[in-house]
């Protein structure tokens, strides 16, 4: 006899005509703001006591699949791996979530006697207590128990328990502080404070295990990417945010204020707003890509071969000339486009190598495009990624050729700029457009970004700042 699914039916049947209800008649949008308030928190009160619903209907998968012959497991029956897939299947979730909520029965759900089949304590009683009444969901039910369950078996069980009272205390809004309810991100931070004062072997039992676990894996490359995957130790994960924070800080400036007229003398110029369309994430892939660049081109790293590790882009040369047809990068199994060649090709090393058929005739010199002393003086001149708005510092950028070197442009310095990255590799994606004039670099904003369509002088040196500042 199914004892829960009249019941259910019932409430799914108000649920469904509650959602339509409230967006046919759009009770939300005509709330005041304190109206509002209030219905978002009962909403979530609401998706509270439905997760522990959900946390103890996913806590019985595992326990009706742990049986040793396989055609005896739950997940066997309905067709599937392992539990995770069970769950994502039948919750409609993705993998991660799945996870998380076997996660979630695994520290609140009690456990069953084998031989008298009756119910045990929770891991947990007081974060099993505060889910089933809608205090905490799955976030808040996480957020305590895993920094405790990670000082497992250095802390014993009823220290952990006993930590995880007071800090569901936090969640009731009960503390010793009087603070209101806390939300996950709060307790997260009370669990880990038990944690580290708990744990009497420190850190380095976590450090330890963290380094065993390390890893960073790059997955089967794909016409949209290649997938990174993998564990950062502490210290290294703080080492790449930090790279990202340089990267990403509002350090911009865009035109010069004390910059009188324009290169052709007219009339001063209104300053460019700031406009980046880019996603947090895909910043952080950009720094990321622009700090292996300098890595690879410090001399730093260990050589292959005898040479510096050098990434190596093959494309025919007609399909270069004509900008069709595709490019290899050595390494990778995807083709890249003959737009990635040139934008690797504008700042590494150009060499020939001609072919008939499979067989090789003849091998040309290597090109150097600049060298260290006509980067020296390309970052004097330019201080920075030359396009406004940017900011990205001299150490950071790359050098492109403003007439390109495949068609023959000289590898001088009247013809070199600094860019970094990301408008260097979508330079011509993104509009912009840069001119040399009498030595000196120009930008043209794309129409979107600049009304006026003006050439601009590039303001980013702080020499040449210093030098009109001086001037007026």
């Amino acid at each position: 006899m199914d004892l829960l699914a009249q019941r259910l039916d019932d409430l799914h049947t108000q649920a469904a005509a509650l959602v339509r209800d409230a967006a046919s008649e759009r009770m939300l949008e005509r709330a005041t703001e304190t109206e509002l308030a209030q219905q978002l928190a009962s909403i979530a009160a609401f998706a509270r006591l439905a997760e522990a619903l959900l946390v103890d209907a996913v806590g019985e998968v595992p326990r009706r699949s742990e049986q040793a012959a396989r055609d005896e497991r739950m997940t066997s029956h309905l067709g599937c791996r392992d539990a995770v897939e069970l769950v994502q299947s039948l919750t409609r979730v993705g993998p991660q979530t799945a996870a998380r909520l076997l996660r979630a029965a695994k520290a609140v759900r009690p456990a069953v006697s084998d031989t008298t089949g009756e119910a045990l304590d929770a891991p947990f009683p007081s974060v099993r207590a505060a889910m089933v009444d809608g205090t905490i969901g799955v976030d808040g039910i996480l957020a305590i128990t895993d920094p405790l369950q990670a000082t497992a078996p250095r802390v014993c069980a009823r220290a952990r328990r006993e930590a995880a009272d007071i800090v569901v205390a936090e969640a009731r809004g009960e503390g010793p502080d009087a603070a209101p309810p806390a939300c996950a991100a709060l307790l997260k931070i009370h669990a880990q404070t038990w944690a580290l004062a708990l744990d009497q072997d420190g850190a380095e039992p976590r450090e330890r295990a963290a380094e065993r676990k390390r890893a960073l894996v790059l997955g089967v490359a794909s016409p949209d990417g290649v997938p990174v995957r993998g564990l950062l130790l502490p210290e290294v994960a703080a080492q790449l945010q930090t790279i990202f924070d340089a990267h990403l800080s509002p350090k911009v400036a865009f035109d010069d204020p004390t910059a009188a007229c324009t290169a052709d003398g007219g009339d001063a110029l209104p300053p460019l707003p700031a406009r980046d369309d880019r996603t947090r994430a895909q910043r952080q892939h950009d720094a990321l890509a622009a700090a292996l660049h300098v890595a690879a081109s410090s001399g730093l790293l260990p050589t292959i071969g005898g040479a510096a590790p050098t990434l190596v882009v093959s494309v025919d040369a007609d399909d270069l000339a004509r900008g069709t047809g595709y490019a290899h990068a050595q390494g990778c199994d995807q083709p890249v486009s003959v737009a990635v060649a040139r934008h690797i090709a504008c700042g590494g090393v150009i060499q020939r190598v001609t072919m008939q058929g499979e067989r090789i005739v003849a091998i040309g010199t290597e090109e150097r495009v600049f060298n260290r002393h006509q980067r020296r003086a390309i970052a004097l001149r330019d201080g920075g990624c030359i396009i406004p708005g940017c900011g990205t510092p001299a150490g950071w950028c790359e050098i492109h050729h403003v007439t390109e070197h495949a068609v023959g442009g000289p590898t001088h310095t009247d013809n070199g700029v600094l860019l970094c990255w990301y408008h260097h590799r979508f330079l011509d994606r993104i509009g912009w457009s840069i001119r040399m004039n009498r030595g000196v670099p120009e930008v043209l904003a794309p129409p979107w970004h600049d009304t006026r369509r003006t050439w601009r002088p590039v303001t980013t040196s702080p020499t040449r700042l210093r030098k009109r500042v001086l001037k007026t």
